[in-house]
């Protein structure tokens, strides 16, 4: 079960709206048709959520994400893939691969690899999805960059995408500074 943190609304096609939530929760739990991933561009899953995310699906995850990077070579900073989700309960899993804290312009890469997760999941024609705090871990991105970045990340999808299936988002959160950020920033 998840805490809801803050709630934006934003217009939708036809007179509807478009949800962004903030939830402390469960990543894997999340009543979504897709979750993200916060990987990295050769999309080996070490640590953290990869780990995690990789784990509870089992080996075709792993195995999709091996060809994906044989064939087109590393995911790029900003970049996104989906995969299978596996054993996990949803439609797939989209590989976001954002900035560590040194790239420079890491707000803007951030975003530009949010955005291009929701055009993935957009394009399949999926109406919700939830990611974790990307970049905000062992990429060391300043929590109140990365704060600023997932907010605009919808803001903009949102705004660029009117007619977009997508209706809900949400960031699954596991608490900690990052809560706060994501609170003020929607605030």
């Amino acid at each position: 079960m998840s805490e809801r943190v803050a709630r934006m609304t934003f217009p939708g096609p036809a007179g509807g709206s478009r949800v962004f939530e903030a939830v402390r929760g469960d990543l894997l739990a999340e009543p979504v048709d897709a979750i993200f991933n916060a990987a990295n561009g050769m999309l080996a899953h070490g640590g953290g959520v990869a780990a995690a995310i990789a784990r509870a699906a089992g080996p075709d995850l792993e195995r999709e994400g091996n060809a994906i990077v044989k064939a087109q070579g590393r995911v790029p900073v900003g970049g996104a893939v989906v995969t299978t989700a596996g054993r996990l309960p949803f439609k797939g899993v989209v590989h976001v691969v954002g900035p560590h804290q040194g790239e420079g312009g890491e707000e803007d890469k951030l975003v530009r690899a949010l955005k291009a997760g929701f055009a993935a999941a957009d394009e399949r024609g999926w109406t919700s999805v939830s990611f974790p705090a990307v970049s905000s871990g062992i990429f060391a991105v300043p929590v109140p960059v990365c704060a600023r970045a997932y907010v605009r990340a919808v803001r903009e999808f949102f705004a660029d995408q009117p007619a977009a299936s997508l209706k809900t988002v949400r960031l699954a959160l596991f608490g900690g500074p990052i809560v706060d950020a994501v609170r003020a920033a929607m605030e």
